[in-house]
């Protein structure tokens, strides 16, 4: 059977407008996703608590779910076996989870420990009164966590050979940095948007002032898709070492995005996590999370202001999702040269 997107960009047409626009296409990709791998947080997130609530979990996952740090760190439910309480809505220094609805209590390993007036019930407790506990993997500080038990995704590796000389372990959250955004378009034409710098010098004036256009480079890898951001000369730039595949390259930015819709965006100054939560077929959630590595450097260089970007991309995206909606458009071509990484993500989504 012939592909919907063909393996061969030059020869391809973009994703068909129903794939916007279709409630039920919309709600059968959104259950797929919600099992594959997602970012959960930072280590550095549990150094100063044992339980820390993944706050995104419910919308991407359809799954409360939180984080304990005992001798490793897991990823349990959220949810009360009694009665399906969610036990905690904040981070905490506690030793233990305790349900404020009837006091059943479990350990950092989500084993049931205690419940009030239940002396009497026959077979209790067993296997089901302990919290579910979910894949856990942990990749230089940073955690993701999906509800399947799975192999650990082969984009671990890109990222290593890629990052792996960075200090990522060392970044500290910045707890005052949580930002979202409400967009009234699709969720896929907001990853469409940021997987191609081909609208850079016609939307993002600032950002085309730090970044050399006619140097900006696109990889793909499995199930993600990585763009380089050149520096022009005097701009921000990272102190690459030798054992850096890149070298010698003036970098201002490496943004990485793994399907479904992470975007691990690392500047100079640390790392800022965005996180795509598709809310209905027309609507999406924006999530910022920052990691800082060098303080002194945050305002400066391509992530310099993240806020006006994110206005800039957020006012264009809204707009296509007003124009994939007319009776005149449902497909487009593909720039062979700038719009690799949206051909990768279609294929990927077309075929998950």
């Amino acid at each position: 059977m012939e592909e919907l997107i063909h393996e061969k960009i030059e020869l391809a047409k973009t994703l068909p407008s129903k794939y916007y626009l279709d409630e039920e296409i919309f709600r059968d990709i959104k259950n797929k996703i919600s099992l594959m791998w997602h970012f959960s947080a930072h280590e550095n997130q549990l150094s100063q608590n044992n339980i820390v609530p993944i706050k995104h979990s419910t919308k991407l996952m359809n799954e409360p779910i939180i984080l304990t740090r005992d001798e490793v760190i897991k990823s349990l439910s959220n949810v009360c076996t009694h009665r399906g309480m969610i036990i905690n809505t904040e981070s905490t220094k506690s030793n233990v989870l305790k349900c404020k609805y009837h006091g059943r209590t479990y350990d950092l390993k989500g084993c049931m420990k205690n419940m009030p007036k239940f002396d009497n019930v026959v077979d209790f407790p067993d296997e089901s009164d302990n919290l579910k506990c979910f894949s856990t993997i942990r990749w230089k500080g940073l955690l993701f966590t999906s509800l399947r038990k799975t192999s650990t995704p082969r984009w671990i590796e890109f990222l290593e050979d890629r990052m792996g000389w960075l200090n990522i372990e060392s970044f500290v959250h910045d707890i005052e940095y949580y930002k979202s955004y409400k967009i009234n378009a699709n969720w896929a034409l907001y990853v469409d948007n940021y997987l191609e710098g081909f609208h850079i010098p016609y939307v993002h004036s600032d950002l085309n002032e730090v970044l050399s256009y006619d140097d900006y480079e696109t990889e793909i890898f499995e199930d993600g898709v990585l763009q380089i951001g050149i520096a022009k000369e005097n701009e921000d730039s990272f102190d690459l070492p030798e054992i850096s595949k890149d070298y010698g390259k003036k970098i201002a930015a490496y943004y990485f995005w793994i399907f479904p819709g992470l975007m691990l965006n690392f500047y100079p100054w640390g790392l800022s996590v965005n996180i795509v939560v598709p809310t209905s077929v027309d609507k999406t959630e924006i999530i910022y999370q920052r990691y800082i590595a060098d303080p002194s450097l945050i305002g400066e260089g391509a992530g310099g202001d993240l806020d006006k970007v994110e206005r800039e991309d957020q006012e264009i995206v809204e707009a296509v999702q007003i124009g994939i909606s007319s009776s005149s458009y449902d497909r487009g071509r593909y720039s062979p040269t700038m719009e690799r990484g949206v051909h990768h993500f279609h294929r990927i989504l077309t075929n998950i």
